[in-house]
């Protein structure tokens, strides 16, 4: 993968992970203003403040594996343009990592 192209996917990421955030931002504004309206009590706001954070955080979770995933993806498809050395280093990652975990 170019450095181009690696770029390309962490300006992704990042893009990703900031609309999450600005969106569990928004949310968080939101509840705060219904329990000082009280049209939620304090418990239940952070009740659901809870339940907002957990759920971004999955969120962020899936983004990242399924850019990780294209990651992986693109790596693969581009596989063919890797010198030898760069596909010999690879190997010799390959196998350091194999070891490690005794397989």
């Amino acid at each position: 993968m170019s450095d181009n192209e690696m770029s390309s996917l962490e300006k992704i990421i990042m893009a990703g992970i900031g609309a999450i955030t600005k969106t569990a931002e928004n949310a968080g504004d939101l509840l705060e203003e219904l329990v000082e309206k009280g049209s939620l009590s304090v418990e239940q706001g952070k009740a659901l403040n809870e339940e907002l954070k957990h759920e971004v955080k999955e969120s962020v979770g899936e983004a990242v594996k399924k850019v990780q995933s294209s990651a992986v993806s693109c790596f693969v498809n581009n596989m063919d343009k890797l010198t030898a050395d760069e596909l010999a280093k690879i190997r010799a990652k390959i196998d350091e990592l194999v070891n490690s975990k005794g397989g």
